[in-house]
């Protein structure tokens, strides 16, 4: 009953037309003439702030809009436990971005004008995180997420020249460079069973890999809930429908989603450690997150922990053998500490040899450049 319940409302909730009936909604006071208002909420010491609040100008030249711009503390602990950790790899990140989309970085003097107090704006609204858009009942994440939202912004009809180039398309692999090219290089794939960042990085970076003839090499972690650390529910809400949006972008299927947190995680992570060891590690992989957040597989039932083995070519006898065996867990924890020896903490995450790891599914880009760069 409960696989049901979770099948059909994750269904409703990631669906699109539920999504098109909010935007009607929320849209309805712009469409009897009030203004298209999009709130911006800037934290000047973050670096993703930062370099958001230097596209304000560029948006207000090119839509319909006001920007209402509001300062923000940062996240609390639960929002962002590894707050430190964070910030650091912000930095660094930051001006990885800035270089890719032609802004500068540190820019502590790049602040939104005429801004007010956004903290409980920002509670009311539904989030947490600074260099945030909102726009008519949805969050769009700093130059990462704002292709998103001048597309949106675009079918509203709010763009005021329509030839006008984006501001910030989204970054994305390629496989444009020369097959084999990157032979001999290693990449470091640290994922989690209940990341769905992780379910949209998995089959990408293994064609990613496969295209440049590097080694991809699995780093399962368990979930953060799983380690300790706190997912509130506003944080769990956005990433859903985050995924979504990111996975109709990609083409791929997302939203039929059965929680595996807990035992179908370890069960899956069981399976995964003789999985890699057989030589479908991936396979296996990427038949798990798909089922768990796409098609709504049970993999805390046999039955659907067998389906989803099966169909990446591991019989049942190596399933009933992997739930036997607890060495996972060792891999599991040695795998962890190095992802935080690496000043990470989150998955998905990425290294090429022993290169800067770099976080996120939307990092695959940077994990391509830096493969066309092995053997150069």
């Amino acid at each position: 009953m409960r696989a049901t319940l979770s099948r059909t409302i994750t269904s409703i909730i990631t669906s699109r037309g539920l999504r098109n009936l909010r935007r009607r909604w929320n849209g309805l006071g712009r469409a009897f003439g009030g203004k298209a208002v999009v709130h911006y909420f800037h934290q000047p010491d973050d670096p993703y702030s930062q370099l958001a609040a230097q596209l304000l100008p560029a948006l207000s030249d090119t839509y319909k809009i006001t920007i209402a711009s509001h300062i923000v503390s940062p996240p609390d602990k639960a929002a962002a436990p590894e707050y430190e950790r964070l910030i650091k790899l912000a930095g660094r990140d930051a001006a990885l971005l800035a270089r890719a989309y032609g802004l500068k970085y540190p820019a502590p003097e790049a602040l939104p004008k005429d801004a007010d107090s956004g903290d409980t704006l920002r509670k009311k609204l539904g989030h947490y995180l600074s260099g945030m858009f909102f726009f008519e009942g949805e969050w769009y994440w700093g130059v990462d997420r704002l292709h998103f939202l001048e597309e949106r912004l675009r079918e509203a009809r709010l763009v005021k020249k329509k030839d006008a180039a984006p501001i910030a398309p989204a970054k994305e692999v390629t496989l444009a460079g020369a097959r084999g090219s990157a032979k001999g290089a290693t990449v470091d794939y640290f994922l989690s069973f209940r990341s769905p960042y992780t379910y949209l990085a998995a089959e990408r970076v293994r064609k990613l890999c496969e295209h440049y003839g590097a080694t991809l090499r699995l780093r399962f972690v368990l979930p953060m809930v799983m380690r300790g650390l706190p997912v509130p529910g506003a944080k769990r809400f956005y990433i859903t429908l985050d995924t979504k949006r990111e996975a109709e972008r990609l083409g791929m299927p997302f939203g039929t989603i059965i929680d595996p947190v807990g035992k179908p995680t370890e069960r899956g992570l069981a399976v995964l450690h003789q999985a890699i060891q057989a030589g479908k590690g991936s396979a296996f992989a990427e038949s798990f997150l798909k089922g768990v957040f796409a098609e709504g597989i049970d993999a805390g039932s046999d039955a659907g922990l067998n389906k989803l083995a099966e169909r990446a070519g591991l019989d049942r006898t190596l399933v009933a053998n992997a739930l036997k065996d607890e060495s996972w867990r060792k891999l599991a924890e040695a795998n962890r500490e190095e992802l935080f020896a690496l000043g990470l903490w989150g998955v998905p995450s990425f290294r090429v040899n022993n290169n800067e790891p770099h976080w996120g599914q939307d990092r695959l880009w940077v994990i391509e450049q830096e493969l066309q760069q092995v053997n150069k």
